[in-house]
């Protein structure tokens, strides 16, 4: 009989491509990994892991059984879920994860929420980027990531997840109050075809989308300065050292000296959550959900009076 937290170990060495990877995935120890790996090996005969330089890699029968153990880990996920959709009762640990201007727009209110409505949950919630977050729910370190779409570029999705829409998000331009476009009601990126930039760092979701729709207008932009948080690119543009876009999401307070003008063709970010479709039924994901959708609603209900 195959042991299902050694099936689990060999799932989480094939995902993470390392001893390392695997033990700080299952949050245990490299030797508690090394050791259900060699466990595993005497149950079913066969050398599963080779040296591979200082690490290991799969071998054939390794692959091959962790093709298994995958399919067999999410039935068993599905079967929990079934069991607590029977139940009906939201309890156990539920791991989240949100983008930055999300961990700080929406999780204060989400998670205060899911503490006084079903105090046997207990939530986890980490920030990371949308990839990384889709990534995390893919191999089973997160229940449910919230992440985000372009309105012209959507954050490629992997099969076998669920979603579901939480809020449109606005986006405007903000730069220094003494720009000559600060006064307007609204302005177009081209106007800012020879202004410097600052931007997210290289690499990340939303900086690709920045270069990808200024380059479609026929731009080259001029990123001067790079930053991950809008609070911080916020504080550059109040310096006087460019000018950036700015979602209204989680950006508030608004730095003195900065003004945001709302782009004319109405651009926004739509922000989802995604989870593994086989925790579909799961009553804790259900009530992350709503809990998601309310906040959401929330906010775009307040910022509807100033929407252009």
């Amino acid at each position: 009989m195959l042991n299902l937290e050694r099936l689990r170990t060999l799932d989480a060495l094939a995902r993470h491509g390392s001893v390392s990877g695997a033990a700080e995935g299952l949050h245990v120890t490299t030797s508690a990994v090394s050791q259900q790996m060699a466990k595993l090996e005497r149950e079913v005969g066969q050398q599963l892991l080779a040296r591979n330089g200082r690490g290991v890699r799969l071998t054939d029968a390794g692959r091959l059984l962790a093709d298994h153990a995958a399919r067999i880990l999410s039935q068993v996920e599905l079967a929990q879920s079934d069991l607590e959709a029977q139940r009906g009762q939201v309890v156990g640990e539920l791991r989240l994860t949100a983008f930055p201007t999300a961990m700080r727009g929406l999780f204060p209110a989400v998670l205060s929420a899911l503490r006084a409505d079903h105090p046997a949950l207990r939530v986890r919630s980490r920030e990371l980027e949308p990839e990384s977050g889709v990534n995390t729910v893919i191999r089973g370190d997160a229940d449910l990531a919230l992440v985000l779409d372009w309105y012209n570029k959507p954050l490629p999705m992997p099969e076998g997840l669920a979603k579901a829409a939480i809020l449109d998000d606005p986006v405007e331009i903000a730069m220094p109050e003494g720009h000559p476009l600060a006064g307007r009601d609204a302005v177009d990126l081209e106007d800012f075809a020879d202004e410097e930039w600052v931007a997210w760092a290289e690499g990340e979701f939303c900086h690709e989308w920045l270069l990808y729709t200024l380059r479609g207008k026929g731009i080259e932009p001029c990123i001067a300065h790079r930053a991950e948080e809008h609070q911080t690119q916020l504080a550059l543009v109040a310096a006087g050292l460019g000018v950036c876009v700015a979602p209204r999401l989680g950006r508030d307070p608004m730095p003195a000296g900065v003004r945001a003008v709302p782009l004319r063709h109405g651009v926004h970010r739509y922000i989802y959550a995604v989870w593994r479709a086989d925790a579909d039924r799961r009553p804790s994901i259900r009530a992350a959900v709503e809990a998601l959708r309310k906040a959401g609603e929330s906010i775009g209900s307040a910022a509807s009076p100033a929407s252009p």
